[in-house]
């Protein structure tokens, strides 16, 4: 069969070649997440963030110095925004039952106010925001987060089974979590947390992966009873060259809102673009 016949592009010519890198891919990301691991931000392992901002130029060292010996556990400072604004994140001592734990945590974040607000003075310094999450409902929160993924594929599953048919619905799965387990580990090599948030735009991640897919299952459905004396690489080709421009034109438009909020949004807004950034264009 000639390629104008069915389209303009022979994906199923090419399925080796693009399958393998696929599995390449899961196959680097699932590995390099197990041996860096997932880097939780305080929504999922607990702690305090606090955010404060500075009307005169400060630098993180001088902010990490002056928190430094006042026994918070793991400290980390990072810049959040525009000018000079920063996250102070730490989990802080943990007591021998959970009341002790918050009567440290609470005492902790105390000195950290005071000695923010008396260190830096001079450079106009205002606490913006204080957010604590006890270690207890962050390993629920974890838990409870990726339960949620996996009954959201497993959802899936069934009902691209019932909807199509059975033989759809494992590959379904497959590429959604192809987005998703790619998305994470490039979200683990920037540098950059998973937290509620974040969770979320994998969720959202899903289910626009699945719109596309099921758009093209549907094409496939249709053509299928069309064309019923030709080979299921025609079918396959054809769909998926209908339903091309609309593919192009939906990610498109999402994938460049979603840079636009990455580079100007700024904040939790920004990671959120980024990941779904990133989904969208490996999907």
């Amino acid at each position: 069969i000639q390629s104008e016949s069915f389209g303009r592009f022979d994906f199923v010519k090419n399925i080796g070649l693009f399958g393998g890198i696929s599995a390449a891919m899961v196959l680097v990301s699932l590995i390099y997440l197990s041996v860096r691991g997932i880097n939780y931000g305080i929504d999922f392992k607990g702690g305090t963030e606090i955010q404060v901002k500075f009307t005169q130029p400060v630098t993180i060292e001088q902010i990490r110095s002056s928190v430094e010996g006042m026994h918070l556990g793991e400290v980390g400072v990072q810049s959040f925004g525009e000018g000079n604004e920063y996250i102070v994140r730490f989990i802080g001592e943990k007591g021998a039952t959970d009341k002790e734990t918050n009567e440290k945590l609470n005492a902790s974040i105390t000195q950290v106010r005071e000695k923010l607000t008396i260190a830096f003075a001079a450079s106009g310094v205002e606490i913006r925001r204080v957010d604590t999450v006890g270690p207890q409902v962050g390993a629920e929160l974890k838990r409870n987060g990726f339960l949620a993924v996996f009954y959201c594929l497993l959802v899936i599953l069934i009902y691209v089974s019932i909807r199509f048919d059975y033989k759809f619905g494992p590959g379904a799965v497959v590429c959604l979590f192809h987005d998703a387990v790619i998305t994470l580990a490039i979200f683990m090599l920037v540098g950059k947390e998973v937290n509620v948030p974040i969770l979320g735009a994998i969720l959202s991640l899903i289910g626009f992966s699945l719109n596309d897919t099921i758009v093209v299952f549907d094409r496939i459905r249709e053509t299928e009873h069309i064309y019923k004396s030709k080979g299921y690489g025609f079918i396959i080709n054809r769909s998926i060259n209908d339903m091309l421009s609309r593919t192009l034109i939906t990610s498109g438009t999402v994938f460049v809102t979603a840079i636009c909020l990455y580079i100007f949004a700024g904040g939790v807004v920004s990671d959120i673009a980024f990941a779904i950034s990133v989904g969208i264009f490996f999907g």
